[in-house]
């Protein structure tokens, strides 16, 4: 029997979800939530790297946030299309693990496939509901939210989470990618290879400040926010 999933979140790459919101998984999986996430290809068109060494990283970096599973959809890499059987294969991946919450890449981002999972997953997020929509014999499961997190964005945020305490998770997570964010001499040059972890490190740091704590992790959304207790804080 799979376990149902607290939180899942799909990415376009081995790496985009670490990214996006390494810190929020680790965060969240050290209070004992059940996080999964699904990459839709094995970013097999890479520069650097060979598609066995990245998976090997996923693992790795998946151990070190706390990740419960880790899924890949062998969707081809830079064929994300709009497309009923990629939109299907997702369904089953929710329908599967019942996420209550799911997270994908923010719909602004300089590259496609960053854009297109996000349609795809917004897409399947709907249609998972959907009773009479079939998907590998599973039945029906509404995810209760869905939210966008950053990979190369820089947008204000709707809403950021506070990774202070687990940063550093965050940047091994990223680091456990040596093939990408690493610059040797079998590798080429690429955007990945001249200081990117610590542009991401920068950016979250920028938001944590603006929010009055170290770093923090920036998210979308296309809902409203219920702001409940937390509105005034504690009574006097």
């Amino acid at each position: 029997m799979t376990e149902k999933l607290d939180i899942l979140s799909f990415g376009a790459h081995p790496d985009d979800v670490e990214i996006g919101m390494g810190g929020t998984i680790a965060k969240y999986a050290q209070q004992g939530y059940k996080i999964g996430i699904c990459d839709l290809t094995l970013a097999e068109l890479s520069s650097n790297g060979t598609v066995d060494i990245r998976q090997q990283e996923a693992k790795n970096a998946a151990q070190i946030l706390g990740v419960a599973e880790r899924i890949n959809l062998h969707l081809p890499d830079r064929g994300l299309y709009k497309t009923e059987e990629a939109i299907r294969r997702i369904v089953g991946v929710i329908r599967k693990y019942q996420p209550r919450v799911v997270f994908a890449p923010y719909w602004v981002d300089r590259h496609p496939d960053h854009a297109n999972c996000a349609f795809l997953v917004e897409e399947a997020v709907f249609s998972a509901g959907i009773r009479r929509y079939e998907a590998e014999g599973l039945p029906a499961h509404r995810v209760a939210s869905l939210y966008y997190y950053m990979i190369n964005g820089y947008d204000r945020p709707h809403f950021v989470v506070d990774i202070s305490d687990v940063i550093e998770a965050k940047l091994a997570s990223l680091r456990a990618y040596e093939s990408q964010f690493e610059k040797t001499e079998q590798s080429v040059e690429t955007p990945l290879t001249n200081g990117y972890i610590e542009t991401v490190e920068s950016r979250e740091r920028l938001w944590g400040k603006q929010v009055g704590v170290a770093f923090a992790e920036g998210f979308m959304t296309k809902q409203p926010l219920i702001i409940s207790h937390d509105l005034v804080g504690e009574k006097q």
